[in-house]
């Protein structure tokens, strides 16, 4: 709505599943009326950008705001979120977390304590890619089969599941993104959920190297959009400080950018490092490669 009084230009929004949405888009072909796709995960976005479903969406305006790390070419981040740990109050020292790293959770004194969502799901697959990306195949092969070994379960539920997991002492570590535990907190997902996240405490991974690992909610302009010039010009309003601060206070995301506050449960969480070295674009790159380690670990 405030797009429109500023711009004059009218958004209509459809909004759905994400598989069902691309697949409506590429069977529409040239006939489709979207503008604009808009998205949670690098992984997705890239790997619809791969079916060259985008035109050239990044304009000098974009690209003076926006960090290389956050975009591509034809797509780019417009919130962040991180992937961390979420561990026990009752049962995890903080001592023993000091300094952890991703990596870490291969050691074998994490066996039986830790809890995710299944390998299909394209959070942990753009997770892992991050890993690949950093300390290339082989390695990450081998840390994913020590990973495994260390689940207290076998992967099941959404990421609120993994922490309401801990809660309840079926694990003592979760990953999960940053905005469902804020979720859980805020009491939207009703007093269950709330209480279950509180037994849990955040903690930021790899603090002593690259940073936690970051991914995004972007977008990019559909290669036959009808309306190219006016998407470009809700993508440039949607990383305006306004628009910013409207997204980060109701998704419980990152803004991109640095002189917006994040809301007030997301910043009780505390201050980190962001990985913004790694491409997200690595995130689609290394989605098959993930996936494929993954699976042979024996990740369900």
């Amino acid at each position: 709505e405030k797009f429109t009084s500023i711009s004059g230009i009218k958004v209509n929004v459809v909004s759905g599943n994400d598989a069902a949405l691309q697949k409506r888009i590429v069977e529409e072909g040239s006939d489709s009326k979207a503008d604009l796709y808009i998205t949670a995960d690098a992984g997705r976005l890239g790997l619809f950008d791969q079916k060259g479903m985008f035109q050239n969406s990044i304009s000098p305006k974009i690209k003076s705001i926006v960090p290389k790390s956050l975009r591509s070419d034809n797509w780019t981040g417009i919130a962040k979120r991180a992937r961390i740990i979420f561990y026990s109050k009752d049962r995890i020292d903080k001592e023993i977390i000091k300094n952890l790293r991703y990596e870490d959770l291969s050691d074998p004194k994490w066996n039986n304590k830790i809890t995710v969502r299944q390998s299909n799901n394209i959070y942990n697959q753009s997770w892992i890619a991050s890993i690949i990306s950093n300390n290339g195949k082989e390695n990450t092969d081998e840390w994913v089969k020590k990973f495994v070994k260390n689940f207290a379960r076998d992967p099941k539920g959404n990421d609120r599941a993994q922490i309401l997991a801990v809660a309840a002492g079926e694990a003592d570590i979760a990953i999960a993104n940053t905005y469902y535990y804020a979720l859980m907190l805020s009491g939207q997902k009703g007093l269950e959920q709330q209480q279950a996240a509180k037994k849990v405490a955040p903690y930021f991974p790899n603090q002593s190297d690259r940073g936690t690992h970051m991914n995004i909610s972007g977008g990019g302009i559909l290669k036959y959009a009808p309306n190219p010039e006016n998407a470009l010009k809700l993508l440039e309003f949607l990383l305006t400080e306004e628009a910013q601060s409207h997204i980060v206070k109701n998704t419980f995301e990152y803004p991109i950018i640095d002189n917006v506050e994040p809301s007030e449960i997301i910043k009780s969480m505390g201050s980190f490092k962001q990985d913004l070295s790694t491409p997200v674009e690595d995130y689609a790159r290394f989605q098959a490669v993930s996936l494929e380690l993954m699976l042979r670990a024996g990740w369900k």
